[in-house]
């Protein structure tokens, strides 16, 4: 049995464009309805979550879990520039409330991969006045974040600076090119500027989340994986030392020859996206982010397993979860762990890669938790993992 702090937070998350539907105001949707689109499907009216966000809330509650981490969409929020819609911000304040109705701690992610069609047509990151807009819609943000403890302006800024292009670069499915640190830098600059505006309220404890990837070199290779590394992870830890919070995201390990990424062998357990089977790599991740964030706070913002297989779902995050406890005793400071995700979603490009705790029907929406859900609900209530049997 694995014991965790009585003030652990447990829950979920999602992300706006994963869930919600109909999000047609932003680069993604805008991919994935031209003629010569790359993407398998549309997201379309995905889980409908902006409607049926009550329902969704209810579960995360009735299931045990105390936190539920969700985006707030910014091509909703301000359609044009410096246009803000009262609907949507209300919109979004009334996800916050109820939350609170239920019990439940929002934790609110500013902005989670998708634009505004406006931002990426006049440059997205890499506009020079992509960090005062970003800070405008922060400040716009600030009623619906008016009890809101926890806040991540950015999630995962090194993949954005690494899938620069919504419109064009492949995400997860193909080998991610080197980043665009003049992208890297803006987005350190946006960070920086929306955690001013947050602080404003004093209540708001602020970060951005980090993809990370747990890397290890080979024997010899250890040079080349610090090189490798810095653009597309470091450089963000480092970005965010001093923070209120880091976010730390991860899924599995990569391991690193002198050449870069090294495949996987024949024959290794994979997830539906083919990432392999490795629930240590967390642990491993949240040390890193611990001793390169030098004593940050850390909060486990998404980890999680794509399969058909909930029992294997369950083991990995059995699995994962003692190796957060490990990190723990050893000294690293973790305050929670949110698992993603709630739903199945809509994965960036298919509804295939399943790694939700809850199953829905794509015609009639109906809501089909998994054991999983019931699962991590009793971790929750308890504070304690039990052994495998």
């Amino acid at each position: 049995m694995t014991r965790f702090p009585a003030d652990f937070i447990w829950g979920t998350a999602t992300a706006a464009h994963q869930v919600e539907g109909s999000n047609t105001n932003t680069d993604w949707w805008r991919r994935e309805h031209r003629p010569d689109t790359d993407l398998p499907e549309p997201s379309g009216d995905a889980a409908d979550s902006y409607h049926r966000y009550g329902e969704d809330i209810a579960l995360v509650a009735d299931a045990g879990l105390g936190a539920y981490r969700f985006s707030i969409e910014w091509a909703r929020i301000e359609p044009e520039p410096g246009v803000h819609s009262r609907a949507q911000l209300d919109h979004y304040r009334r996800m916050v409330d109820a939350c609170r109705d239920r019990g439940i701690e929002p934790v609110v992610t500013l902005h989670h991969v998708t634009n505004p069609i406006w931002f990426t047509r006049e440059g997205a990151w890499r506009a020079s006045d992509a960090a005062e807009r970003f800070a405008r819609y922060t400040e716009a943000t600030l009623p619906v974040l008016d009890d809101v403890t926890w806040v991540f302006t950015i999630n995962e800024p090194n993949m954005i600076a690494t899938h620069r292009d919504f419109e064009a670069a492949e995400m997860h499915l193909a080998k991610r090119p080197e980043p665009d640190m003049h992208v890297a830098e803006t987005l350190a600059a946006a960070h920086r500027a929306a955690r001013e505006v947050l602080s404003g309220p004093g209540h708001v404890r602020s970060g951005w989340t980090i993809g990370g990837q747990a890397f290890q070199a080979l024997p010899g290779a250890e040079d080349a994986m610090r090189d490798y590394a810095y653009a597309r992870e470091d450089f963000f830890i480092d970005a965010a030392v001093g923070d209120d919070v880091i976010g730390v995201q991860n899924y599995s390990r990569n391991i690193i020859g002198p050449d870069g990424p090294v495949p996987l062998a024949e024959g290794t357990e994979t997830n539906l996206l083919g990432w392999e089977y490795w629930p240590q790599s967390i642990g491993e991740e949240l040390r890193h982010c611990w001793e390169r964030g030098k004593g940050t706070p850390l909060l486990v913002t998404e980890n999680g397993f794509a399969t058909r297989d909930d029992d294997r779902r369950i083991d990995h995050t059995r699995d994962a979860l003692a190796s957060v406890k490990a990190a723990m005793d050893d000294g690293v400071d973790v305050r929670g762990y949110l698992y993603w995700s709630l739903l199945d979603n809509y994965e960036w490009g298919s509804y295939d890669p399943t790694f939700g705790l809850v199953a829905w029907d794509r015609d009639t929406f109906e809501r089909r938790p998994k054991p999983s859900l019931q699962w991590l609900g009793r971790v929750a209530r308890t504070g304690a993992v039990p052994d495998a049997a």
